[in-house]
């Protein structure tokens, strides 16, 4: 049994705070979230209150994303070779130093926008170590009877920041500017560092026995090959494809056609934020084994009716009530995936696999983004509502593609 300490622990939430390092992971990793939720806002209203353009904005977030994922195979096995808290005190370094750098550039107006997206893409491949370190982190510090008190804490966690970060950032470029919360960003990354140094990693790191790229390579068949983390791919790379509207359709639909500002969009995301918060912390204190099929293909149906009713919100308290909706079932939703993916992946295969799992999952969004940005210059209903269409596919294919039962290792 892998984890280290609390073994015998009641499953409790404060049974987490037993385990060595635990808590001190935790800290760091809801500072990081914190300024990844900022990032999300700050970026795109970076992009629209700068350049004044969608589709730059959609290729920014795009860019934000996709180089990280295609580049997780190599991360992944770099988590089990170098430790994922090294790494992760690396991203967080470099994501402050990187922020600070377009910073300076924009005030001094030196930052076209080739330059600002060669940046962002460096950000994200540093950000993938991260952002799989600590997926991947959690499952070996703690034992098995901890894990689904973890992922609720976890996507609580994320939710809480999905509160905080998208308020923060809106009041932020709101008053002083779209540079203002990327010193801010740059900051809450700094102390995301300074929180782990000298934790221990809980498992020793594995011995090189192949190339790091046929380390890369070996990850990639290993979740190909593996029937559910396919499955969970496929599915959610199609979810992710419609979903990817949101971070760029929001604010042009608060900014453009319900003439609110910088903070209303923060606020908006806020809402996602709270009702996650709320509903990972009620979900993460049930048993999922057996389960999770059913909350992922439910909660991908329950996101895209409140897409398809967003495409008709014509006042902002419509807005607020349907990211409401949508924020609690992206909670259920992620609580799913992260069970389904740990219970059913080898443990020696956490860091590599969670690596390539979690980048073919996620690849959808940053695409969508990129696609619904020329669309959303045109009609903001057509756009999301054309992703309800997407995410309904893929609510279907979760039942399809997704084994109802633990497949033999490997298959």
């Amino acid at each position: 049994m892998l984890g280290r300490g609390a073994g015998s622990a009641e499953p409790s939430y404060a049974a987490l705070l037993q385990v060595p390092g635990f808590a001190r992971v935790a800290l760091g990793t809801l500072l990081a979230r914190l300024g990844g939720q900022m990032w999300e806002i700050v970026l795109v209203l970076f992009v629209l209150q700068r350049y004044r353009s969608p589709s730059l904005a959609g290729v920014t977030v795009l860019l934000a994303i996709l180089p990280g994922l295609a580049l997780s195979p190599v991360v992944g096995s770099l988590l089990d070779r170098q430790g994922r808290v090294r790494l992760m005190v690396v991203d967080y370094a470099l994501t402050a130093l990187l922020m600070t750098t377009i910073v300076l550039l924009s005030l001094n107006h030196r930052l076209p926008p080739a330059l600002l997206l060669a940046l962002v893409a460096l950000l994200a491949i540093s950000n993938i170590m991260s952002i799989t370190g600590a997926r991947s982190l959690f499952p070996l510090m703690l034992p098995r009877t901890l894990w689904d008190r973890a992922n609720g804490l976890d996507t609580s966690s994320y939710s809480l920041m999905a509160i905080v970060g998208p308020a923060i950032a809106g009041l932020l470029v709101a008053r002083f500017g779209p540079e203002a919360g990327l010193l801010a960003i740059a900051s809450v990354a700094g102390l995301a560092a300074f929180s782990l140094l000298g934790v221990a990693e809980p498992v020793a790191r594995i011995a090189a026995a192949t190339s790091l790229l046929g380390d890369a390579w070996a990850a990639l068949r290993y979740v190909v090959q593996h029937r559910t983390l396919r499955g969970l791919a496929i599915t959610l790379f199609v979810a992710n494809l419609g979903f990817g509207v949101l971070p760029v359709g929001v604010p042009v639909m608060v900014l453009r056609q319900l003439h609110g500002n910088a903070a209303t969009v923060g606020q908006v995301f806020a809402v996602f934020g709270l009702a996650g918060l709320v509903s990972g912390l009620l979900v993460g204190r049930l048993n999922t084994d057996g389960r999770e099929r059913l909350l992922i293909a439910s909660s991908i149906a329950i996101q895209v009716l409140a897409i398809a009713l967003l495409a008709f919100a014509n006042t902002l308290p419509v807005v607020f009530a349907i990211a409401l909706v949508a924020g609690a079932a992206g909670s259920v939703y992620n609580i799913g995936i992260f069970a389904l993916r740990q219970r059913r992946t080898d443990p020696a295969w956490f860091g590599r696999a969670f690596a390539v799992s979690l980048s073919m999952n996620f690849a959808g969004q940053p695409i969508g983004s990129a696609l619904s940005g020329p669309l959303l210059e045109h009609s903001i209903a057509v756009a999301l509502l054309l992703a309800a269409a997407i995410g309904a596919l893929a609510a279907v294919m979760a039942l399809v593609l997704i084994p109802e039962r633990h497949p033999p290792q490997g298959t």
